[in-house]
């Protein structure tokens, strides 16, 4: 007897009827299709229950962001997690947890990410890539105190008796971070990704637990204005919008969906470790990357490029290689161009160039 799932996951029978299956706890499902089972999530813990406000809802705008650096948001629509995966990122929802996520390059570690927010409808990513460079404030907030002493310094010039000199509005030379436009007290989450932690200095790891465990961030800028000026607008990472923040404090009403991603190059302090759900991602075998590619490019592709998968596959055993490299090499033998076979095979060794491999051919 066939069944499907309905909006809440549960299964449901041909005659209309409900049969209670496990996979009914699922709210992130991997089958990118857009629905609200966010709605769904059960109250938080209470060591994760966070209670920040006034809520505001910051206008949003279009996710353009995943098109410039994804390629385009079919890439979100196209990922095909695992059931672990799947397993893994519930239980950062229903925990209030950030979701560490380790593999290897051009595993899917960040697409993950953007498959979350498409499938949740939680609006665009907010993507925080980090570099050896980044500090905690970095994701919070930036504030540009010489933007705004030079327009001080323009208004004092050219007052007059008419119109005094007025400091300029704070609110606009403070502009959220990633992470700090992520933890605005909202009623839904937003999805937050903190792209190759392992790149980073050695105590942002430590920097971020505070963060992580209480939900909440001040700007101090804000805090020592005075009582008259308790609310001021900011600006935020990708919203249209400024939003208000009181007394210089921002603090979490739904924690956001936070995947933090790393290549494994390093090792992170127990502390941090204990705070988050971890997820290894392994390289896709036959049967994934084959769902990969009809997803992409079509079942007739799939089919068609079952030599080109297995050559994938060999090759792999020799270095790493990410599916991205796969997927040029068979967009490139399907997408209607005849060079000659000695060309063809010249352009297939470099697309499937291992990554360790800097010597290039001999």
């Amino acid at each position: 007897m066939n069944s499907r799932q309905d909006d809440r996951g549960t299964r449901v029978t041909p005659s209309g009827g409900h049969d209670e299956q496990p996979e009914s706890w699922l709210i992130y499902r991997g089958t990118s299709e857009p629905h609200d089972g966010v709605g769904r999530l059960p109250p938080a813990p209470a060591w994760r229950a966070f209670d920040g406000g006034p809520l505001v809802e910051p206008r949003l705008p279009d996710d353009n962001g995943s098109s410039r650096r994804l390629g385009t948001p079919e890439r979100a629509r196209t990922y095909r997690a695992t059931h672990d995966e799947v397993e893994l990122v519930n239980a950062a929802l229903y925990l209030r947890r950030p979701l560490l996520v380790t593999g290897k390059p051009g595993t899917g570690k960040s697409t993950l990410a953007y498959s979350i927010a498409y499938e949740l409808r939680l609006g665009p990513v907010l993507r925080w890539p980090i570099t050896s460079r980044s500090v905690l404030q970095d994701g919070l907030y930036q504030y540009d105190a010489i933007g705004r002493l030079q327009e001080a310094s323009l208004r004092r010039t050219t007052a007059t008796g008419d119109e005094p000199f007025t400091a300029p509005d704070i609110g606009r030379y403070i502009r959220l971070g990633p992470l700090g436009t992520a933890l605005l007290p909202q009623r839904r989450p937003r999805a937050l990704l903190i792209d190759e932690l392992d790149k980073s200095d050695i105590d942002l790891p430590n920097d971020l637990l505070n963060v992580f465990e209480e939900g909440e961030f001040d700007l101090p800028q804000l805090a020592r204005l005075p009582a008259d000026q308790a609310v001021v607008e900011v600006m935020t990472e990708d919203g249209t919008d400024r939003v208000p923040v009181e007394h210089g404090h921002i603090g979490c009403n739904a924690f956001p969906v936070v995947v933090i991603t790393t290549n494994g190059e390093r090792e992170f302090p127990p502390a941090f470790l204990r705070r988050c759900i971890r997820l290894d991602i392994r390289p896709p075998d036959r049967g994934k990357l084959a769902s990969i590619v009809a997803a992409h490019l079509g079942n007739q592709a799939a089919e068609s490029s079952a030599p080109l998968i297995e050559h994938f596959l060999e090759r792999r055993e020799q270095g790493d290689l990410a599916t991205d490299q796969l997927m040029n090499a068979i967009y490139l033998a399907t997408s209607g161009a005849r060079p000659p076979e000695t060309t063809r095979q010249r352009l297939l060794d470099a697309l499937l160039r291992t990554l360790d491999d800097t010597a290039g051919p001999g």
